[in-house]
């Protein structure tokens, strides 16, 4: 009977290999002494918001927080702190604003200018007109009527009242309802239609020129006097002719409502916005702890550290920028020696299409296409990308062991996506045992995009993102004018910083790199007999 269960314990002990991911609890006791009792964090996150504000890529403002983010990484400890450049376009910030109603009564307007819009070079008058204009062949339905007008491009709605709190955690059945495998999908016809449109704000452009306009504005996509001010012809050569603007959602409105009935009503615009055309290159930061091995490759955490112009830039992203330097910051703080180079990236330029880490990944990781491709620039970079074919490893392919993304707020982490990677569900687990107790002990299998992981998951490198709590992210400080250091929550970002260190601390010092996707080759149309659809 013994021996009988000696063999048992045996062919059991071979069946299941030792795990080799194994948790230093001590490690993670001094990350947590750390990143609670002399954190750092908020101290960061006030300073790029309230200190330094708006970071557009390119900006004075972002060159001024790439300047102060690598003095604070230097004054850390951490080494090889540079930045890495690659071709963006023009530099653009607001001096001032003021868009105002005039007639029937004078209203202050909540509006800003659209971003990489050019001045109105002085106070503009005129009346309105609202035509509504999404596609090219809206056009000639407003040929010879919008001369010496403010045009309304945006078809005006009657508003909206949310379902739903603004402010929101997740339940554990949130949670488990992003546990969910979701089959990739492939359908190039539909990207090359996305393709097709992105020229239009510069046709639309053309056409209030050519019609005589004197500006233009859009609706704002949410209630709640919320701004964006978003806009992405940043390209060298790529700016518009006509001032635009965008004004708040209520205020638009009753600016409709005032033309439909009539007579229009005249607005007022001083749009002083400035442009910077000294170096048309946009910076990533870089900053490093050193591996003791220099053939084990390294691990890497990002953020980025651009953002819109409507807010401060503080929960998008300069949460996720505080959260990177802070790991950083405690990591180097306990004296890790760890076996691969652990890396920090700010990234530059993700608010417009992602451009900084997609510059790293062709750097230092790999390319798509073949030789004598066009080399696509903007959002036609962006949407292209994915969709060129073969992709050819660099000689630094196989060193980037795993790769941690924050960018959704300053919420919580309450587990991690392994972003379709299943081989690495059960490490995961096991890195996230020590923080069941902070809110953090789920991992889902959900594919994430949208921010700075996806161009390296699109050539088979390992990166993933966390499952942070939503907060008001979403609802309404996203890109808006509230995002500002009133919705950061320091609790949860202290949270988040510590569990990001363990995880670059357990992913360096492993003794085996993390699972890898297979490198991606191109696939089939996934549904052959779909017809096209103009309108996707």
């Amino acid at each position: 009977m013994r021996r009988s269960l000696l063999l048992a314990t045996a062919l059991i002990a071979i069946a299941t290999p030792a795990f080799p991911q194994a948790v230093d609890r001590g490690q993670v006791n001094r990350i947590i002494d750390e990143g609670t009792t002399r954190s750092q964090v908020m101290v960061t996150a006030e300073h790029l918001a309230d200190v330094i504000g708006p970071r557009l890529t390119n900006s004075p403002g972002m060159r001024q927080a790439e300047s102060w983010t690598q003095s604070q990484f230097a004054g850390w400890g951490l080494k090889n702190v540079h930045k890495e450049g690659f071709d963006f376009g023009r530099g653009w910030w607001i001096s001032s604003s003021s868009v105002r109603m005039i007639t029937p009564r004078p209203i202050q307007l909540t509006a800003i200018p659209i971003a990489w819009t050019p001045s109105t070079n002085g106070t503009i008058s005129a009346p309105v007109f609202v035509a509504p204009m999404t596609r090219e062949r809206d056009f000639d339905k407003w040929r010879g009527k919008l001369r010496g007008k403010i045009v309304l491009v945006t078809l005006p709605n009657t508003g909206s009242e949310p379902g739903d709190p603004a402010f929101k955690r997740y339940t554990s059945e949130d949670i488990g309802k992003l546990d969910q495998y979701q089959q990739p999908s492939y359908d190039p016809e539909a990207a090359d239609r996305r393709l097709k449109r992105l020229d239009y704000a510069k046709k639309l452009d053309a056409f209030l020129k050519a019609e005589g306009a004197v500006a233009y504005a859009t609706m704002s996509r949410l209630d709640g006097k919320l701004v964006h001010g978003e806009g992405y012809l940043f390209g060298t050569g790529d700016t518009q002719a006509v001032p635009g603007v965008e004004i708040a959602a209520e205020d638009y409105r009753r600016l409709a409502r005032l033309a439909k009935v009539g007579p229009a009503p005249t607005v007022e615009i001083n749009s002083d916005v400035r442009f910077d055309d000294s170096d048309r290159k946009a910076y990533n930061i870089i900053a490093e702890i050193p591996g003791t091995d220099p053939k084990a490759g390294y691990v890497m955490a990002g953020a980025h550290l651009d953002s819109w112009v409507a807010g401060d830039g503080a929960a998008d992203n300069g949460a996720g920028t505080a959260m990177i330097m802070e790991a950083a910051r405690i990591l180097s703080a306990t004296g890790i020696r760890p076996k691969r180079t652990i890396r920090f990236a700010l990234w530059a330029g993700e608010e417009q299409g992602l451009l900084g880490s997609l510059a790293y990944v062709e750097d230092h990781l790999a390319t798509r296409g073949k030789p004598g491709d066009p080399v696509d620039t903007g959002l036609t970079r962006y949407y292209s990308w994915s969709n060129k074919w073969p992709i050819t490893p660099k000689a630094g392919w196989g060193d980037l062991a795993a790769y941690f993304n924050l960018d959704n707020g300053s919420g919580k982490i309450r587990g991690i996506y392994v972003e379709n990677n299943q081989a690495v569900a059960p490490i995961f687990r096991d890195w996230l045992a020590p923080f069941g107790a902070m809110g953090a002990k789920d991992v889902v299998i959900r594919k994430t995009g949208g921010t700075d992981h996806v161009f390296m998951q699109a050539v088979g490198a390992p990166g993933f993102q966390f499952i942070q709590d939503p907060l008001d992210y979403g609802s309404r400080v996203h890109h808006t004018s509230i995002d500002t250091f009133d919705h950061l929550k320091g609790d949860d970002m202290r949270q988040a910083s510590i569990i990001l260190a363990s995880f670059l601390a357990n992913a360096a010092n492993a003794d085996k790199a993390l699972p890898r996707p297979p490198l991606p080759t191109q696939p089939v149309v996934t549904d052959p007999f779909a017809y096209s659809n103009d309108d996707d």
